[in-house]
């Protein structure tokens, strides 16, 4: 048999990129070498791609040759920089890098000039999944449920900091999140409960973005669900982390071994169905394919549920919580793979039946 040849791009330069190289390491380890011939792709902190050491899994140090991609539709290959053909004839490309230029659209456009097929959604959808202030109005469209929220840019609050204050507190009452319209891994966000707290947030919320969603917070559980397919979409069952923290914060994400992921969620038969349906819808709105994740809030009185934000490239990480709901749904870390491997190449040949020259009668 063939091995498919892919590539494997992590690493970045956003503020997971940490994340993304755990997220790699997992994937590197899971991919069925028989089936496989897996190219290393790092991108380091000043954006050089550099192509590591065959064979082995990524390191914490990005180091390596610096190679690109040739948008050159068909040619499928990276190459170093004087030119020379350092990988040959890529199959497919699997992005795994978290944040800015890695899951915002960027990336896909330049795999999308290349003509190189590659997990996850395009560039639309990865986009609109980045922006969660765009992404919830999109949603809100959609008629899905989103809690109070207002959007606060850098340019307003350095305007007039006290009307945009006093914006805030006449429309969301406290409890109330602080965070980057685009980011990740909870880097930058805060709950605010009381309100000498909420000017030193919002200054710090945007050291990562120039746009912010500020949102009103409730007593909720942290629910998830992950979506695999392209047309149609399928749903995971449900799981749910508690923490010990005030949310789900990047240390109860990734350093508190207290944190607890709950697979299958315990809830009710009917918000169980509920949260899988809406995951679907969420994903459809804002144009996912491949794979994402929905997270929901989950009001603790009555499990009334809200759409928090939906993530395209979620973290892959042996403990993450996407493959640990697909194995729990049935699909092994290894199959899930292959599975989104099939899914990207499948998605290339149906675009690349598209006409791209009008012919006259």
């Amino acid at each position: 048999m063939t091995k498919l040849r892919v590539a494997l791009l992590y690493g970045g330069r956003s503020v997971e990129h940490e994340v993304s190289i755990s997220s790699a390491t997992s994937i590197f380890r899971a991919l069925d070498p028989s089936r496989y011939d897996v190219s290393l792709i790092g991108v380091d902190h000043d954006g050089r791609w550099r192509l590591a050491p065959a064979g082995r899994p990524p390191a914490a140090k990005i180091e390596g040759p610096e190679v690109s991609v040739p948008v050159t539709p068909g040619v499928r290959s990276l190459v170093d920089g004087a030119g020379n053909v350092a990988v040959a004839e890529l199959d497919v490309l699997f992005p795994i890098i978290h944040g800015r230029g890695g899951e915002d659209g960027m990336l896909q456009g330049l795999l999308d000039l290349a003509e190189i097929p590659y997990v996850g959604s395009g560039v639309l959808g990865s986009a609109l999944q980045m922006d969660k202030e765009v992404s919830k109005r999109v949603l809100e469209q959609a008629g899905l449920p989103q809690l109070p929220h207002l959007c606060v840019k850098r340019s307003e609050l350095a305007r007039d900091a006290d009307a945009c204050l006093r914006r805030i507190r006449d429309t969301l009452g406290f409890p109330i999140f602080v965070k980057p319209a685009n980011g990740g891994s909870s880097v930058g966000i805060h709950r605010v409960a009381t309100d000498a707290s909420l000017l030193p947030a919002l200054r710090d919320a945007l050291r990562y973005d120039v746009k912010l969603v500020v949102e009103q917070g409730i007593a909720a559980r942290d629910v998830e669900v992950a979506l695999l397919g392209n047309d149609p979409i399928e749903a995971s069952i449900a799981g749910e982390i508690r923490t010990k923290h005030d949310f789900y914060d990047y240390e109860a994400k990734y350093v508190d071994e207290a944190t607890e992921l709950l697979v299958p969620a315990p809830v009710s038969d009917a918000t169980a169905e509920q949260l899988r349906d809406l995951a679907i819808r969420s994903f459809a709105a804002l144009e996912g394919r491949g794979l994402g994740r929905v997270d929901f809030l989950v009001d603790r009185s009555d499990e009334s549920v809200w759409v928090n934000e939906v993530n395209s490239l979620p973290g892959f990480t042996d403990v993450s919580m996407y493959p640990r709901l697909w194995e729990a749904t049935g699909l092994p870390y290894p199959a899930l793979l292959d599975r989104l491997i099939e899914l990207a190449l499948e998605d290339h040949r149906e675009r690349a039946k598209l006409e791209t020259q009008f012919k006259t009668s």
